[in-house]
């Protein structure tokens, strides 16, 4: 088992990596590596949003939009309030943007050489 450590901020409590635990995160990662749903899961970080309003805040049809919701929902990255007969979609808990938030911040990190220094 790996221990936290500012390198590794996994609690330790985690455990082994089981197929158990690592397939579920596997597709989680393979989810969001799709740069549309990435985006649209973006925007709803931001705020909740109608379909409409992702749709045209990123120029894509409102049915591609529903369709990668729908997909993003059953992973329970986004969530679905409705408000009348208005459905409102939203990142589905403080898990989903801190990690996001953490992704962004690590891309935006100049790059560094840490290659060993092997003799």
């Amino acid at each position: 088992m790996i221990p936290a450590t500012a390198s590794s901020p996994l609690p330790a409590s985690s455990g082994p990596r089981s197929t158990d635990t690592v397939a579920p995160l596997a597709d989680l990662f393979r989810l969001l590596g799709d740069p549309t749903r990435l985006r649209i899961v973006l925007a709803c970080v931001d705020g909740r949003r109608a379909v409409g309003a992702i749709a045209g805040e990123l120029n894509l049809s409102p049915s591609l939009v529903s369709h990668h919701l729908r997909l993003l929902r059953a992973a329970r990255i986004v969530r679905a309030q409705r408000q009348g007969k208005q459905v409102f979609y939203l990142a589905a808990d403080s898990h989903i943007s801190a990690m996001l938030a953490g992704m962004l911040e690590h891309v935006a990190e100049p790059a560094r050489d840490d290659a060993l220094d092997l003799p």
